[in-house]
């Protein structure tokens, strides 16, 4: 067990070298990847109903215009064309068969990349569900570390899109006294988008899931208080 010390939103001075950091305290860059919604989530029924509201209101009160004003709005923009649109389905078979493995699910909400296996200051190093990360060792930036971290994962970082050069939240973990053999370590997150693709071919874990907030904070129950504070939605 450890204990775990945290601080959201971030402001820092100094990142990278010359962070000021015990000798044997450890800085890892974590990724939160995320994929951002691909269709509209549907209307609240508050803003739903406000909008029938609107709509009833404006016929009843709305200004009347002229019959030639009108009939001269109407004849634009017709033709012998026409268009047979078939909307997509908003459930894919991924949400059916809940295959968290896949990109194509709860396509109305965003998606954060989760790794299973063995990361830093872990007991016995047992696999666990982690973001992707890297101890920041000779890179330019801890900006540079995470690009790195999230590299070693889905290889070419063409489709992805960093937001920002600092960290926008970072926790402080320190063991308790009966796992004194584990190491003191600070984790510094850095947020990054998918961008133009559905698919990744993820690597170097034991196994992956693209999950929303909700089910992000089941995988860590330790430190849901402090991930629902740093993950907007």
């Amino acid at each position: 067990m450890q204990r775990l010390k945290t601080s959201v939103p971030l402001s820092l001075r100094k990142l990278g070298l010359g962070f000021c950091t015990s000798s044997s305290e450890k800085i890892l860059a974590s990724v939160l990847f995320e994929r951002l919604p691909v269709v509209i989530p549907k209307i609240d029924p508050l803003v739903y109903a406000f909008q029938e509201f609107a709509f009833r209101w404006r016929q009843q009160y709305g200004r009347q215009y002229p019959d030639e004003v009108l009939g001269k709005a109407d004849a634009r923009g017709k033709g012998d064309y026409q268009i047979d649109y078939q909307p997509a389905p908003r459930i894919t078979e991924a949400d059916k068969t809940n295959d968290r493995r896949s990109l194509q699910r709860a396509l109305d909400r965003r998606l954060y990349l989760l790794l299973y296996g063995t990361a830093f200051g872990t007991s016995n190093k047992n696999p666990v569900w982690h973001f992707p990360e890297k101890v920041y060792g000779t890179e330019e930036t801890l900006r540079k570390c995470a690009e790195s971290a999230l590299q070693s994962v889905i290889g070419d970082l063409s489709n992805t899109y960093f937001v920002g050069n600092a960290p926008f939240a970072h926790m402080a973990i320190q063991p308790f006294e009966s796992d004194s053999d584990l190491p003191t370590f600070k984790r510094f997150f850095f947020k990054s988008q998918v961008i133009g693709t559905s698919r990744f071919g993820v690597r170097e874990c034991e196994d992956h899931v693209w999950v929303t907030k909700d089910e992000l904070l089941e995988y860590f129950p330790d430190q849901a208080a402090f991930l629902n504070k740093m993950i907007i939605s």
